[in-house]
């Protein structure tokens, strides 16, 4: 019996401690829940490791699960930051940025990347994934086109800084679409200019085409609005030059056409003055 009682009281004393134990452990877990400073449902991912966090993302990514993919970069990032993985980790954050449509956080994740690791093997793609990020928000040639001048610098460091990186046929791509839309909207406020009789700003904007952006699609008609332009401020000598600059490069081209109708109409016809400006940019054109 006593033995038997004996057990009783311990048993006994057990419960109470264990209900105790549970009554205290709900306290301190409603502590934290009450506590704004710490996010519980953290505290078991701060125990993993940077490995783990790591291959967990890339399990995500894998499985298509970008958004869960960029919380475990993320917290690789956060958690372990001088750890190799975290290098790694940033890159790919920038990516799943990316490919979430976040532009902006994909271009500060990727530029972060580069002034932190600019010498090493995942650079070249770290300034690509900036270059897509801004290429994506390039808009339509009507409106303003900082993001295709900021595209052409992103991928300009593409091909200068990794020349031999496999993201440089790509980077030439988006240059020279950049380069239409940077041509396209000086032709669109050089047109503006045109048919306001504002001659000599319209012949500065496609100036600019021509000099600057003769490698793209908007050369012929730049070239053309320049015999039109010089043609209407009676500058006949750089009208002529211009058309003769045309002719030459696209002899098969409307603009020449309509160009050389033009300058028929008061007797004139296209001959290159070698001294003019546009002799001299014509030698950077598409035709020659």
């Amino acid at each position: 019996m006593v033995v038997a009682g004996s057990v009783g009281v311990k048993k006994t004393a057990r419960i109470v401690y264990l209900t105790l134990f549970a009554a205290g452990s709900s306290v301190a877990l409603s502590a934290c829940q009450s506590d704004p400073d710490i996010d519980i449902t953290k505290l078991s991912a701060e125990t993993e490791s940077s490995d783990t966090l790591y291959n967990q993302g890339l399990a995500n990514l894998n499985a298509g699960k970008v958004t869960e993919a960029g919380r475990k970069f993320e917290a690789v990032d956060r958690q372990h930051p001088f750890s190799e993985q975290a290098r790694k980790a940033l890159v790919m954050s920038a990516f799943t940025n990316y490919r979430q449509g976040r532009n902006e956080e994909a271009i500060a994740a990727g530029k972060r990347y580069l002034n932190l690791y600019p010498g090493s093997s995942d650079a070249a793609y770290a300034q690509y994934i900036v270059g897509l990020a801004y290429w994506k928000q390039i808009p339509s040639v009507t409106q303003d086109q900082r993001a295709s001048a900021q595209t052409l610098e992103a991928m300009q460091a593409v091909v200068e800084n990794y020349p031999d990186s496999e993201y440089v046929e790509d980077a030439q791509t988006k240059i020279r679409f950049a380069r239409d839309q940077l041509a396209g909207k000086e032709m669109q406020v050089g047109r503006y200019y045109l048919e306001r009789k504002e001659f000599i700003a319209a012949a500065s904007r496609f100036r600019v085409v021509v000099e600057k952006y003769p490698m793209t699609n908007q050369i012929e008609e730049a070239l053309a609005r320049l015999v039109e332009t010089y043609y209407a401020m009676g500058v006949e000598t750089e009208a002529q030059t211009a058309a003769a600059v045309l002719g030459h490069n696209y002899p098969d081209s409307q603009w020449y056409a309509d160009s050389y109708k033009l300058l028929q109409s008061k007797g004139l016809e296209p001959r290159e003055n070698s001294g003019s400006w546009i002799s001299r940019a014509g030698k950077n054109l598409l035709g020659v």
